[in-house]
């Protein structure tokens, strides 16, 4: 029986030997070379059951050459590796047709699993796929954590499909430059990109900014109006804070995503849906079911592909990266140049980034506007974490003559504010347990913030069982990090 053979380019000969000793203890037959012109050779020549390729070579881009390869050769498995583990070079593996993509460095567990699949997945008929357009210079995403180098391999996959994908984040951790990627780079780029905040939008008004109404379906439908549903026709449609969606709506939208077709406030006439509906939450949408608010059936319908986005707490590698990312759009804004000394970007990787990417945003451009200095120190970052910029209020909510403003008294103050902006006394309820929620979420985060997230050293603090907090944090979606605040 004569052993599968594989063959390996890239110009780094430790990995080259590397992958050669574990390839061969598995059974595998190598070939290995530092160059492209004598992989194509042997490729040319009829040589290999499977290729492993870098992307850069000393003599051609390792992405180059997979269309050639399956040119002549449509059923010759590529695998591509990359230190380059950026979202465009994953995608661009994909669309031209490696079987895999691998992120430098690679577990080699993980790679001898990809040969192995490889080597054994039936041949498939060649796909012909448009390549996405794209710029180096401007990543839709950054970061090359082992967490996001997943969401880009899950990303790069979906560029040839057109299925449903539910992503799931924390408020700020770029769900809808997840969106944007995957439309920007999958089969609909070429149509409409059109977004929608579910929780935006008054809950009386939500079928109509969907689907849309004819002239006279209500007081005040003077013209006959395109819904969201209508406007991505055969582009995207991105339902952010899909868990904010009333049950009417929820009801009416599965009836959509069923039927495939819909009908506007007071039409008749059904209407195709063609678009790919893209959901994203903050929220946790198992639990939402088993409370009642949140349909089982459309879950299942929405979460044909999950994609959990991290917190950047739990990306911390990727800060000096972002940061400068942000450091450099500010520049480009016109504000002044900034970089940061290493020892603020340590005291960035200790902060826990509540606000996750867009709060880390925020503070760059804030540092390049406000920061005196070319370069930004650690005293500077943890003067900026430590003491937040006051929100702007009224005049009365500055401090008097005698102190500080009491909590008893900023409390009362936002309230009159709350319900001053809905003085119609229209779509406002629940004002008890919004404004209750709203206390005990800050006392909550600080509490174990002071405790290094020990629940049961707060709960004692707080005066509360311990069952309790758990389940407030769980309803009020706190995030709980032991030992980083």
């Amino acid at each position: 029986m004569t052993l599968p053979t594989v063959l390996i380019a890239d110009d780094d000969r430790s990995i080259r030997t590397v992958l050669t000793q574990a390839l061969g203890r598995s059974g595998y037959q190598v070939r290995s070379t530092g160059n492209a012109a004598t992989l194509w050779r042997w490729v040319e020549d009829g040589e290999g059951d499977l290729v492993i390729t870098d992307v850069v070579m000393p003599d051609e881009n390792g992405l180059d050459l997979i269309p050639r390869i399956k040119r002549i050769r449509p059923d010759l498995r590529v695998v591509v590796m990359s230190a380059q583990s950026t979202l465009i070079t994953a995608v661009k593996a994909t669309q031209r047709g490696a079987f895999e993509y691998l992120p430098k460095p690679f577990d080699l567990r993980e790679l001898l699993s990809v040969v192995g699949r490889a080597l054994a997945a039936p041949s498939e008929p060649a796909i012909t796929v448009t390549e996405a357009k794209d710029s180096e210079e401007r990543l839709p995403l950054i970061g090359r954590s082992a967490s996001m180098q997943e969401i880009y391999r899950t990303i790069a996959r979906l560029t040839t499909a057109d299925l449903t994908v539910m992503i799931n984040g924390e408020s700020g951790t770029g769900k809808e430059l997840v969106a944007r990627a995957l439309h920007d780079y999958g089969k609909r780029r070429a149509g409409s990109f059109v977004a929608i905040n579910m929780a935006a939008i008054p809950r009386e008004l939500i079928e109509s900014e969907l689907f849309g109404h004819e002239r006279g379906a209500f007081t005040g439908a003077t013209n006959r109006t395109q819904g969201r549903f209508e406007q991505a026709n055969g582009g995207t449609l991105f339902l952010d804070e899909i868990g904010d969606m009333p049950p009417e709506a929820q009801t009416r939208l599965l009836r959509v995503l069923q039927e495939g077709e819909f009908t506007s406030v007071g039409g008749r006439q059904p209407i195709k849906a063609n678009v790919r509906i893209i959901a994203a939450t903050h929220r946790d949408l198992r639990n939402a079911i088993r409370q009642g608010l949140f349909r089982e059936d459309l879950f299942y319908r929405l979460n044909v592909v999950p994609i959990r986005l991290p917190p950047l707490r739990e990306r911390a590698e990727d800060i000096p990266s972002l940061a400068s990312h942000f450091l450099e759009r500010a520049r480009e804004d016109g504000l002044p140049f900034k970089s940061l000394d290493q020892g603020a970007i340590d005291r960035l990787k200790q902060h826990s980034w509540p606000g996750n990417v867009r709060e880390l945003e925020n503070l760059m451009r804030r540092l390049a506007a406000l920061c005196p200095d070319e370069v930004i120190s650690a005293d500077t970052v943890a003067v900026e974490l430590t003491d937040p910029v006051p929100m702007a209020g009224p005049a009365d909510a500055s401090p008097g003559p005698n102190g500080p403003e009491s909590l008893s008294t900023a409390v009362e103050r936002h309230i009159k504010e709350f319900l001053a902006a809905h003085n119609d006394g229209l779509g406002i309820t629940d004002v008890y347990d919004k404004i209750i929620a709203e206390v005990e979420r800050p006392l909550i985060r600080l509490t174990l913030a002071a405790t290094r997230g020990n629940q049961i050293k707060a709960a004692s603090m707080l005066g509360l069982n311990r069952n309790t907090l758990r389940k407030k944090i769980r309803d009020l979606e706190i995030p709980v990090v032991r030992g980083l605040m």
